[in-house]
């Protein structure tokens, strides 16, 4: 993961989040399980970023990263999700070569128009998924919307559940939001507090398997 200490910082005291939604110009998927026409796809990109804002209660931003006040902007994502070409995104396995970094996604960051009144935005990039492992990964990211410069950038692997296409991968995003709720958060916190005892205002970590991280709740 990546975080600087500092930007997130300002973020924790910040009220306010803007949501921009579920990016997947950048996301595999494997044949087997998503061989669907281009426009039934695309209707699935539109269905997982409406679940969010339509089941609010359950989808829970606001609890998630502590802010009482959560606005969205899915502008920027829309268009991009619309312009993803079926072609690009079906692989017949998962592999290494698939895998996103922390720089691939500082530069694509979509510019949010018009310019929004808060600092600060969340978004979700999706990596993969792969219906063959049972098992999705997705970054979820914090950056400035004046700037894109980024908070933090931190990779999640989850087991997806629930019948039907749309529902089995939601829970993906589920229990991303718990598990930032009951766990994240605090280590994040904690990150912070111990800045002024290495000095050092940028950190990365290993992004390695962990159990907390690919469970479902």
């Amino acid at each position: 993961m990546y975080m600087n200490k500092s930007l997130f910082t300002d973020f924790l005291a910040d009220r306010e989040i803007l949501w921009t939604g579920i990016n997947f110009s950048m996301a595999k998927f494997t044949k087997n399980g998503f061989d669907f026409p281009q426009e039934i796809l695309q209707h699935y990109f539109h269905d997982w970023n409406m679940l969010i804002l339509n089941d609010q209660k359950k989808y829970d931003i606001r609890m998630s990263f502590r802010k009482p006040i959560m606005q969205y902007n899915l502008s920027a994502v829309t268009k991009i999700n619309k312009n993803i070409r079926i072609n690009n995104i079906l692989t017949s396995r998962i592999d290494l070569k698939d895998t996103l970094t922390e720089e691939k996604i500082f530069n694509n960051l979509p510019a949010i128009n018009p310019a929004p009144t808060q600092r600060f935005a969340l978004s979700f990039f999706v990596e993969s998924f792969d219906s063959v492992a049972k098992v999705a990964a997705v970054w979820v990211v914090i950056y400035t919307t004046d700037t894109n410069e980024v908070a933090l950038c931190e990779q999640y692997l989850k087991v997806p559940s629930g019948i039907g296409t749309r529902n089995y991968w939601a829970r993906v995003f589920y229990n991303i939001l718990y598990d930032i709720k009951s766990y994240a958060f605090l280590r994040w916190e904690n990150m912070v507090m111990n800045t002024e005892e290495n000095g050092e205002n940028c950190e990365h970590e290993d992004n390695s398997i962990d159990t907390n991280n690919i469970n479902n709740k």
